[in-house]
């Protein structure tokens, strides 16, 4: 399974990066004013971090805008991925731009219907929101289930890339299932290192070396 970290904090996206567990990037509207930084200004700087995908989000609803504001994000840099919204017009502009060879990512999916009409229109990456599924009382991996399901029985190239994780389990289930990728914030990637047992172990290695006096160095 390939992760992608969920934020515009650059910061982040470069101490994360050097652990060589990050494949990509996904960014939003919402995360991207948070960075208070100039759009194209930031994509570009997490590109030049990153050299897996990056998913830059049009901000446009109709095609024709959908379709410039696109020309303009793909010109940053080779690993930029257009990330567009689960509609008709987002659909078509997916269509069209995969036809061109763009990496497209379709976000804010929740059926697997949608998910089925992402793919083929040649979606490189597919985003169902699993997180808030949960919230309203639905299993969002019910559909990780579906979407996979759908997928393997025509062989789409498509991608499910996991979104809206909010705890491990919920990488670790996406995982069981068999999705390509888990987009994640920070916070829940550092999660992933950490169980209480690993901690014990070592500080009881650690003592006990200590007790030996002696240095490897």
């Amino acid at each position: 399974m390939k992760f992608f970290i969920d934020t515009a904090d650059v910061k982040e996206i470069k101490e994360l990066a050097a652990t060589g567990m990050v494949d990509g990037v996904t960014t939003n509207p919402s995360l991207a004013a948070k960075s208070g930084k100039k759009f194209l200004d930031l994509v570009r700087e997490i590109c030049a971090v990153v050299p897996g995908p990056v998913s830059a989000e049009v901000t446009a609803t109709d095609f024709d805008t959908m379709m410039k504001e696109a020309a303009v994000l793909r010109k940053i840099a080779a690993n930029v991925t257009i990330k567009v919204p689960l509609t008709p017009d987002g659909l078509k502009a997916c269509k069209t731009l995969s036809g061109e060879g763009v990496m497209v990512n379709v976000t804010l999916c929740f059926s697997p219907a949608q998910a089925l009409l992402a793919a083929k229109a040649g979606a490189s990456f597919i985003s169902p929101f699993v997180g808030r599924l949960d919230d309203v009382g639905t299993d969002g991996m019910a559909l990780i289930r579906d979407i996979c399901t759908i997928y393997k029985n025509y062989a789409f190239k498509t991608e499910v890339l996991v979104a809206s994780i909010r705890h491990p389990m919920h990488v670790v289930e996406a995982a069981k299932i068999g999705a390509h990728v888990s987009t994640m914030p920070p916070s829940t990637l550092r999660q992933l290192f950490n169980h209480p047992l690993t901690d014990k172990g070592l500080k009881a290695f650690l003592d006990d070396w200590a007790k030996t006096g002696q240095s490897i160095l």
